[in-house]
């Protein structure tokens, strides 16, 4: 003798049916990989800026783009592009490597950038290349070997070493409360 849900008792026709199939199955659903938490690991952005593989964390970028049409602002910084209109919102859109290193990007086909939160509103900054996702757990932990050099050293303060290749932790939150990134008039 088959058993029957208490569900199965109640509902009788096709959508029914398959309401219950639906609640049974949702109630034996494992977390989605990521959304379970494992202790030790830590996800992010990879990319790379010049030669410096670097990752940022999920919670400090919003999204990645396409580089979107620029319009320049007069009198800031050479490395303050312009503004962008993305979805009917202005974005300031910044030259990470020019602001960090003092040398511009070269802009390609295809170029993207992150868009990270800073107070007042998100800004979007231009990277070499981008890498995708990136896990590390504890075991991957690596000292720093020149990728906190110059004025990196502000801004990654951990680096993670991962099949051959060393990713420095860049703090995205931090770079946009420095008082010369907010400060993009020249």
């Amino acid at each position: 003798m088959a058993k029957t849900s208490p569900s199965q008792n109640k509902r009788s026709g096709p959508f029914e049916t398959l309401l219950d199939y639906e609640e049974r199955s949702l109630a034996h659903v494992a977390g989605r990989p990521e959304m379970v938490e494992a202790p030790g690991h830590w996800r992010g952005v990879g990319f790379r800026l010049g030669q410096r593989r670097l990752v940022s964390s999920f919670d400090e970028v919003v999204e990645i783009l396409p580089l979107p049409p620029v319009t320049p602002v007069p009198g800031s910084h050479t490395w303050m592009l312009g503004v962008a209109n993305v979805r009917g919102s202005l974005l300031p859109v910044v030259d990470l490597k020019q602001f960090l290193e003092g040398e511009r990007t070269v802009v390609h086909e295809g170029q993207r950038c992150l868009v990270v939160r800073q107070a007042g509103g998100n800004v979007a900054v231009i990277i070499d290349e981008l890498f995708g996702q990136r896990t590390f757990n504890d075991s991957h932990r690596a000292e720093l070997s020149g990728e906190n050099d110059g004025r990196y050293g502000h801004f990654v303060g951990q680096a993670y070493r991962l099949a051959e290749q060393t990713w420095g932790v860049f703090n995205m939150s931090l770079l946009t409360r420095t008082p010369e990134f907010r400060q993009a008039t020249a």
